[in-house]
Parts: structure tokens; sequence; C-alpha cells
């Protein structure tokens, strides 16, 4: 039980940060946004009608402690099923006996509203709620006192103080110090006063015991740091001399308020006088681990076994695996703790290496176990042998052989339920990536560029004292090798030729009845964001392909965000292209951060109407989430999804051709989508063009990722073209290769897809660079509904109208009569009043 509970009512330098270190805070809805990181909190909902269950289900869902609701609301939650533990009963002292004991029993705390501190009173309504922590709000203006929050301590109640009337300094007449309230029932049983106090990790393994004081302990709250009181030497700021500091995590009483446990974050050598972390014992088990993985990652030698798996990617995803696959398989109690530690030792070295520790880990598991709505459990679809429907036989298995395959259907007298299977695409849990995308997007809104370069050291490993390049660019920053350059502008004069001709540039008039004229023109998007993707591969081209309609259309101010290399930079390909679509900025970041930056704008970036491109979960999941926020004011291109290709061929295809296509889409991502869609292929040609896969995926460098996604992709006989376009069109695909015997008589029979490639000597990869068609195209069946980006996209459309008097009195009684018949009389005078005026 706490010693008291803050009511956030004012925000202080410093006071929520130090509040946090010692407990939870009792917020309001509209104070969410600006909690700093990492602080535990519960939601009043005393004046928030805007409040329903849904919302308050997905606060619980993203770890807020409690709701504290009134009664009516009350009903409906534990009606709902929440749990008890995480609601309490917002309450005026004189309505208590009005509960009813189905409400008294779902709840576990009462928030009680109370003129002034009556002891007997507050003792009988702890007495009517026997199972709830009762907190006490006094509406008195003077702070509380020492002794009033020892009296309700003593009754197991425990005050709410407003921070208003709260402090970090000393103690006056209108605020108490938070430590002077924190230490009230402390108590020592020592002669010198002090108080034990047990030092651990964040992670609660004990480092060693000291000694606080009421001044040791008061400093420690404020300022975050480890001060104890030595016993002979007076105040101990640990690390003072060592160098081995601590930030302190929290803070806590133990049940007989006679000691203390203080959570650190220890740096430098460690906490004991001797250089090792712990005064009891060296550490083990996972923090152990943890602490030598941290050494290797900063000292394995080169080309050591450690280090590959610390650079290795597809090494350390094969270990992961492994050990994942022979945990499985173990069966008796030894082998399940052999493999279980091993497997724990990869998994924690995938997380040091992405700089996540033991304390992030529990951190994520204390908030799943937060959660109040539960997945169903099910396991992702390429982790289940589901049974094979009887109407068709199972996919063939995956070669044990070493080659690199694709999965084997047949849609002759298929089931309707496999073939739906067929055509889904993997999972995308948009609700859960918005979840996680939240804090960081609303981040970035409330503290703009301070959070915005902090996210970027966080996410990108980049430490930036500066958000934005503005034009003009200069030269060295664009230097690129001379081919890379003539291939750019061609693929520039190309793109741009096709993008112009699509622009809408008249103005489209219809006379629609004498004297009525209607018109509508078109006029470029003000300002647009254009998200370049970073990470596995440098993308001028996406450069291109958002850059130059936005151009072309007029655009005034065009933005482009992308992730900085290590050294802050940004690729000279990247900037070349940005000159030559006249860029009027760009961002320095990836990731949910750019988006919301681009949405909001910063101090340095400006804000954009329209967000463009593609890129990884977490953009796509923040552009979403950008787009439904009617403050931002801004749309998005399109939902966005793993890269996506889907292949027809016939008996006139190339094997090789066929493979290479197949090939050019798998090495974008492990999660990208490869369809092979075989008209009446005969088995010798089949195996023709799955040897041309494996044979030319091991040649290329992106081999791992290709290995990965290739086995997840399928092979779908069919035994016409017809049949074989009706699969495509329910598909939906982002690319369509036609390998056909008269392929362009084919595309009329084309209904879904993002863009369509005829013809052997028709790649992809021209599309994607620089026959003039864009590459940004809808994903995840999204084919179905969207268009690709192209120049109408930065366009918006304006809608005019004229008419004439004697065009009124023809079409004005029309517009009456519907207005009548619509009740809007505001409406049909507009009309009439006009007309009377004219006869």
């Amino acid at each position: 039980m706490p010693v008291f509970l803050p009511l956030l009512n004012e925000q202080a330098s410093g006071l929520v940060e130090a509040l946090a270190r010692i407990g939870s805070v009792v917020v309001s809805p509209s104070d969410i946004p600006s909690l700093p990181q990492d602080v535990q909190f519960s939601v009043t909902l005393e004046n928030s009608p805007e409040a329903n269950v849904d919302l308050i289900l997905s606060w619980l869902n993203e770890g807020v402690e409690k709701v504290i609701v009134p009664l009516t609301l009350a009903k409906e939650l534990i009606a709902a099923s929440i749990p008890s533990d995480r609601l309490s009963l917002l309450l005026d002292v004189g309505n208590f006996s009005a509960v009813s004991d189905t409400v008294r029993n779902g709840v576990s705390g009462v928030f009680l509203k109370t003129p002034v501190i009556d002891i007997d009173l507050i003792s009988s309504v702890s007495k009517f709620f026997t199972n709830s922590t009762i907190h006490v709000l006094s509406g008195t203006k003077s702070p509380i006192t020492i002794p009033n929050i020892r009296e309700l301590l003593a009754i197991n109640a425990v005050p709410v103080i407003p921070t208003s009337q709260l402090t970090l300094y000393a103690t006056s007449a209108h605020r108490i110090n938070i430590a002077d309230a924190f230490l009230a029932p402390v108590v020592s049983d020592r002669p010198d006063g002090l108080f034990p106090t047990v030092v651990t990790t964040e992670t609660g393994h004990s480092l060693g015991l000291v000694y606080s004081s009421t001044e040791s302990v008061k400093e420690s709250i404020i300022t975050g740091k480890g001060v104890y009181q030595s016993r002979k030497h007076g105040l101990w700021r640990k690390g003072e001399t060592s160098g081995a500091t601590q930030d302190v995590v929290s803070i806590r009483l133990d049940c007989d308020s006679d000691s203390l446990e203080f959570r650190v974050k220890q740096h430098g050598a460690g906490f004991c006088h001797l250089n090792r972390q712990s005064c009891f014992s060296e550490i083990s088990g996972l923090p152990a681990l943890e602490s030598t993985l941290r050494s290797r990652l900063a000292s394995a030698p080169e080309g050591s076994y450690t280090r590959r798996l610390f650079t290795d990617p597809s090494l350390l995803q094969s270990k992961i695996l492994e050990e994942a696959d022979e945990l499985c398989r173990a069966v008796d109690k030894k082998d399940v703790a052999f493999e279980a530690a091993d497997l724990f030792y990869f998994a924690l070295t995938k997380c040091v290496q992405a700089g996540v520790g033991i304390k992030e880990i529990e951190q994520s598991l204390d908030a799943k176990a937060k959660r109040i709505t539960r997945r169903p459990g099910n396991a992702k679809p390429q982790w289940t042998k589901p049974a094979a429907a009887k109407a068709a036989p199972p996919p063939q298995p995956l070669s044990t052989s070493g080659s690199i395959r694709m999965r084997t259907s047949d849609l002759t007298g298929i089931a309707p339920a496999v073939r739906a299977e067929l055509l889904k695409r993997p999972v995308l849990k948009s609700d859960e990536m918005i979840v996680k995308v939240k804090p960081i997007v609303d981040d970035v809104r409330t503290r703009g560029d301070a959070a915005l370069l902090e996210l970027t050291a966080k996410f990108d490993k980049v430490q930036l004292t500066s958000t934005v390049i503005l034009p003009p660019f200069a030269p060295e920053t664009m230097e690129i090798d001379p081919d890379v350059r003539a291939a750019i502008d061609q693929a520039y004069l190309n793109i741009h030729k096709f993008h112009d001709a699509q622009a809408d540039k008249g103005t489209l008039v219809v006379e629609t009845m004498p004297g009525v004229v209607c018109s509508r023109f078109a006029r470029p998007i003000g300002r647009v964001g254009l998200y370049i993707p970073g990470g596995t591969a440098i993308l001028p081209s996406t450069a291109l392909m958002l850059g130059i309609p936005a151009q072309v259309a007029g655009c005034k101010e065009i933005v482009l965000a992308t992730p900085p290399r290590a050294d802050g930079s940004i690729s000279p390909e990247v900037m070349y292209v940005a000159h030559r679509v006249g860029a009027s900025a760009i961002l320095k970041a990836g990731g949910a951060q750019a988006v919301a930056a681009m949405a909001y704008g910063t101090e340095t970036v400006p804000k954009v109407d329209k967000i463009f491109g593609p890129g990884n979960q977490w953009v796509t999941a923040a552009k979403m989430l950008v787009q439904n926020d009617t403050d931002a004011l801004v749309s998005i291109d399109m939902p966005a999804g793993p890269s996506e290709v889907l292949v027809i061929a016939d008996h006139t295809a190339n094997p090789a051709f066929v493979a290479a296509d197949l090939l050019s889409q798998a090495e974008h991502g492990v999660d990208s989508q490869v369809v092979l869609v075989a008209v009446s292929l005969t088995a010798e040609k089949l195996a023709q063009i799955e040897h041309e896969v494996d044979v030319q995926a091991n040649a290329l460098s992106r081999v791992e990722i290709v290995r990965e996604s290739i086995p997840k992709s399928i092979i779908v006989k069919a035994s016409s073209v017809e049949e074989a376009i009706t699969f495509s069109n329910d598909y939906a695909p982002e690319h369509l290769i036609l390998h056909l015997e008269n392929a362009p008589d084919r595309v009329a029979s084309i209904d879904n897809a993002g863009s369509v490639f005829v013809g052997p000597y028709t790649p992809e990869s021209c599309g994607d660079y620089a026959s003039g068609t864009n590459h940004t195209l809808p994903t995840n069946g999204y084919a179905r509904q969207f268009s690709g980006v192209n120049t109408l996209s930065f366009q918006k459309h304006i809608t005019s109208q004229q008419i004439t008097p004697e065009g009124l009195k023809g079409l004005g009684p029309v517009v009456a009569t519907l207005a009548d018949c619509e009740g809007l009389q505001a409406h049909a005078n507009a009309v009439r009043i006009r007309l009377a005026t004219y006869q």
C-alpha cells in the first residue's frame, strides 16, 4: 500500500519525475500525452463524459494501472467483466451507503471525496468496502499534515494529495515536501535513527545493504541519484568519487515501514567497493549472461563466433530457430532445461545486439500481464500444420536437400476454403502496431525536435544535432558515380514524361441544363511528405517515384524523410534525386517518428497535408494513426504491406525469366509475397523453373532473405489462362507479370492489380526503376480499391457552379421541392427568395 497517492492537477518542473520514483500518480485523460516515459499512472474520469467502455478498455490494455470511475460508469465496466483489480470507484463520502453489493465486490479501490478528514467516518467507509483500498481526497485548501497521513494509514486508508499541494522544496503552510509525505510513516529501531536500505538492480537482484536518513532519501527522490547515509561520514552520494553512480528507478517501503528498497541502474564497475556488481556475491543467471553479452558486444574479436552472432543476422536467426526447435522436441526435465538455456542465450544475444536488456523484457511482460483483452492464442499459419482438405492434395513439403523451393497447390477440384487460404496474406496486426507507435507519435507531437532527435538516436543509432537539410544542397553531398547519375537522369526523364501526361491541366465544364454550368478543376496539394525507406537498401528510385509526380503536380512544399546513415548523412543518391525534384526540405529520420514529424510539424520540420511512401509495419501504422487524427489534418496515399508479385506463366514462358521475376520481389524482405500461377505446365517445365529459382537465388548477395521468403511463397497450378486470371483478380497483386502467349490480348481481362508487366521482355524491375510508371503500388489485396501513386494523387479537384437567373428559374423549383421533402426550410428559402426577386 502506498503512503500517499498524488493527483496531477498542476505540473512543476521535475515534480512528476520525482513522484514516479516513489509510486504511481493519478491523472485525467488530457494529461496522458504529456506524462514522462515509464511513469505508472491511473486515470480518473470524474469529468470525462466522452469516456466509454471501449476507450477505457484500450487504456487498460496499454498499461494504465487503474481507472477511477463514477458509480454509473462503474456498473457498465463491471457488466463488461473488467477485472476488479483495475477498477476504483469515485465516490462522495455521503453516498457510500447507496453502493450495491455488485459494485462493492466489483472494484478493488474507492476514491473517496470528503470535505474534511473525518477519521471515524472514513473508518466506517473502510469497513463497508472490506476488500478495497480507500483513497481519501480532502476538499480543504491547506495541504495535508504528516499526522493526518499517519492517522489515515493507521486505518488502512491512503491520502490523495493534489500536486498543487506538493513541492520539491521545504514544506510550507501551502505545500508539503513529497519526501516528507513519503517518509511520514517511516520509523527506525536504531539509536542513530537511520533506516536499513536494501539496494537492488532494476530487476530486483540485490547489490548491497546500506543506511538512509531523511535527508538522503529526500535528495534521492528529488535528484534521482543514489544517495545514502554513511554511519561515519554523513551523506554518501554513491559514485561521487569512484564514478560508479546510480540512477534511482524506484524507492519503496517495506510492510512495516522501517526499512527501504532502492531499485537502481548501476553504472561503473559495480556497487561493491571490491569492484563487483554486488556485495553479496558475483551475479549469476540471466543478469550475468546479459553482462557477459554486453561485454562481448563491445570487445569480441573480429571473425570470432561471438562477433559473427552480433553482426550476421542470418546466423543468429538460424541459431534461434534451431534452439527453439530442439526445445520443442525435448521431453525429459534435464533436456528441457538444457535446451531452454541455449535458447535463452541466443535470444538474449539478439536482445543485447538490439540494445534491449532484461529490464525491457520484464517491462514488456508486465505490460502483457496488464492487458484485459486477450488474443485467441492461435499460432501463425507458417507454424501450424492444418489438416489437408479432402478435395485437394496438401501442399508439397519444403525440400530438405537445402535447395530453395516454393510450395505447390493445384486449383483443380480445390475446396473453397483451401482456395481462400491460398489468397490470404500474413495477418497484419495493425491494431497492435498502432498501440506500439502511438507513444512515439505522441512524443514527437508533444516535444517536437527534442523527441525526434532522441528517437533517431534510439532507433537509428545516430546522434544528430539537427533534424532537417534545407536547399540549396551542398554539391559534395550529391557526389555519385557518373554511371549512377546518368541512370537516375534517364529514369527521371521517363518518369517525368509519363506523369506529366497524367496531369489534369484543364477545366471540365458541363452545362447540365440551360443556364446551369458546372465545372471541375485541379489544384496541387500544397505540402506533401515523401517517406523514402532506408535500412536494408538505398532507395533513390522511391525518391524519384514520389518526388516527380509531386513536382509535376506543382506542390509548393516537398518534404523528403529518410533514415540517416551511421554518420548522420543522407545517401548521396537520394540527395541528388531530392535536388532534381525540387525538395524543399529533407528530414533526417525514419520510422513512426518521421511520419509524426511530417504530420504535426516541429520547430524545424514543416507540417504537410499528405504523406506518401512505403515502409515497414511501424511506418504503415503511424500513417494510419495520423490520418485518423483530426488535429493532424493529414491524409495518406494508401495502406502498405510487404512487397508482392504474381506471375502467370504458360508453355511459352522462359524458366530463367520467370525465376528472375519471382526473385526480384523475394529479395525485398523475408515477408515478401511471391506467387507463380502455372497454366497447364508440365512437371518438367515446373522443375526447370524451380531449378532456376534455386540457382539464381544462391548467386544473390541477399540469398539469406530469399531463403526465408521463397519457402513461404506458392506455386498454384491452373488448368487454363482464364482460371489463372480469375485467381489473380481475386488475389489482387501489387505486381502482375504475364508470361503468356498473346499476353497483350489478356490485359483487358485484368481487373485488380497495382501494375501489369506484359510479355517476356517486360521485367518488373523496369517498372521499379525507369520505364516511367510508378512503383509505389497497393499491396495486401488493396489493388481491389486503390490505385498506385500517380500525378492525380498529388492533386485535389474542386468543383464550381454558376447559375444565371434563367437557369435558377428552371432549377430552383426542383431544389426547393427536394429541400421541403427533407425538411430543410432554410435551404428552400435560399432559392425562393431569389425567385421572388427575379419575378
